[in-house]
């Protein structure tokens, strides 16, 4: 009887002291990025494809690396915006590292929007949505005011940026 005693304890001690594991999924949706698709300006239905796209964050001197890349050569990408502070700044370089410095061309965008803080679990902890501002989503200027800017019009597609499944903004070139 007591060996049985002592087993039913030994059972209720081990499980007693395990805990669940708190990995975050690697599915799990964190903090979306804001989704770009390039347009061909002369035929807006055409996705274009960007040579040597070059996006450079306010303060830094590297670009966003995307794909394992920090020049972009397609037509989608996706780039993150700051979750401390209500707006974010890119440089857009096209044709970055080309020797002919007349095809290399260079806008800033300037991201506005709002922010919510999102409990995703105890695992993952918290994400951050984003709503661009309705009333102005972004600021477009050229780097070189002597420079025609290379962006010819920005569309927002979808202003919540809660997940990466669709396009947020649309450029055309």
């Amino acid at each position: 009887m007591k060996k049985i005693i002592l087993l039913v304890l030994t059972i209720a001690f081990t499980f007693s002291s395990c805990e669940k594991d708190d990995i975050c999924d690697a599915n799990t949706v964190t903090t979306p990025r804001l989704v770009i698709s390039f347009y061909d300006i002369n035929n807006s239905s055409v996705l274009k494809n960007v040579t040597n796209l070059k996006i450079i964050g306010e303060g830094m001197t590297e670009g966003i690396t995307y794909k394992s890349s920090t020049l972009i050569n397609g037509s989608t990408v996706s780039i993150p915006l700051k979750t401390d502070a209500d707006a974010t700044s890119f440089r857009f370089i096209l044709n970055y590292g080309n020797s002919n410095p007349a095809v290399v061309y260079e806008d800033n965008l300037k991201f506005n929007y709002s922010r919510t803080t999102v409990f995703v679990s105890r695992a993952c902890g918290f994400k951050t949505e984003f709503t661009l501002d309705p009333l102005i989503p972004y600021v477009h200027t050229a780097a070189d005011v002597t420079v025609e800017k290379w962006i010819q019009y920005i569309a927002v597609k979808n202003s919540a940026i809660n997940n990466e499944n669709e396009t947020h903004l649309e450029i055309y070139f």
